[in-house]
């Protein structure tokens, strides 16, 4: 069984009003030896902005910002920028995000030139209604639980928005695969995969394509026990010589509520549509006191990682209040991962 290193807590909460509830599921983008995080802050009342931390070498806090690098611009996002993850593609950054309007959760882009200014692309989700979205998958075989959960969750009452399809986890992999952009997504309760020549293409014709082929757009399913309730996206993929190492988050639910943990899968080089291996156990559980107590209890949450020499550092959400680290060994777990294959 692969061996993983608590490294323990490296960024929580602080007094200043951005960030008093919550620091948790940051965003990571390696440059040699410096580490730049770009981190969910929760204030009370729950309202999310995106902070900013950079670390010399994996765990050495080098810098904070004492302000929100990104605060909520638009309607789409008024109630908060959520869950950010990075990537680097050519010469430009992407940076995407849950954005939430107090009714909806909804994947957005922004780009970055120097990791400082960051323009708004929007959302790049499909905005389509539950009813929708299970009228045009009614004839597919699929799990069940995609109408269950969306025929018992998000009523909103008063809200002034038409409450959509939840679309969370969005994720692009840090390079293109054959000329394309190439994402992960969650609708719940899978990992979706899609792929695009340019993010324009990312519009409502595009989606409805792609609703009449969703079968074929489903990457993973719940498959162990840690993960049977539900899974979604994590880290930006990692290239490696044997596949996309993909950190993800599996979802059990217990007589204690969800538990959270993180999982490891292998997808195809040149075709990260098909998954070659998977863990049968989790990465990595909550197992601490920092990760079973906080304003989530039992949630490890990963969503960035740093590579130095061969120790892959893998940055966590801890219990939705603070950031903590895990590490191992990457060529260990590869070979791990090769002794389960799909």
């Amino acid at each position: 069984m692969f061996q993983i290193k608590k490294e323990g807590v490296i960024l929580d909460t602080t007094v200043l009003e951005f960030e008093n509830e919550g620091v948790l599921n940051p965003a990571i983008m390696q440059e040699g030896d410096a580490v730049h995080m770009f981190y969910r802050a929760v204030r009370k009342g729950n309202y999310s902005t995106i902070g900013y931390a950079r670390f010399d070498g994996p765990l050495t806090l080098a810098k904070r910002n004492d302000t929100p690098l990104l605060n909520p611009v638009f309607d789409y996002e008024s109630h908060g920028i959520e869950d950010p993850r990075i990537v680097k593609i050519e010469n430009l950054y992407y940076m995407t995000f849950t954005a939430y309007d107090g009714a909806n959760a909804l994947g957005a882009l922004a780009t970055s030139e120097d990791l400082i200014h960051f323009d708004r692309q929007g959302l790049i989700v499909p905005l389509i209604t539950h009813e929708k979205f299970l009228n045009t998958i009614q004839h597919s075989h699929l799990n069940k639980k995609y109408k269950r959960f969306y025929s018992q969750t998000h009523t909103m009452g008063d809200s002034p928005y038409q409450v959509l399809l939840f679309d969370k986890n969005l994720i692009l992999f840090p390079r293109k695969i054959k000329g394309k952009f190439y994402f992960l997504h969650r609708i719940h309760p899978d990992i979706q995969i899609a792929s695009v020549n340019t993010i324009e293409e990312l519009n409502e014709t595009y989606w409805a394509n792609y609703f009449l082929h969703f079968e074929n757009h489903i990457l993973m399913t719940a498959k162990h026990e840690h993960e049977i309730s539900y899974i979604g996206g994590g880290c930006p993929p990692i290239e490696t010589k044997d596949g996309w190492l993909l950190i993800y988050h599996g979802v059990h639910d217990s007589t204690d509520g969800y538990i959270y943990s993180a999982c490891a899968a292998l997808l195809d080089l040149d075709d990260p549509r098909k998954e070659i291996a998977r863990l049968p156990y989790p990465l990595f559980r909550p197992e601490l006191a920092w990760e079973l107590n906080g304003e989530v209890n039992n949630v490890v949450f990963p969503t960035g990682t740093s590579l130095f020499g061969d120790t892959l550092y893998i940055y966590y959400g801890a219990a939705d209040t603070r950031i903590a680290v895990a590490s191992g060994n990457l060529s260990e777990l590869i070979t791990e991962l090769l002794t389960f294959k799909t």
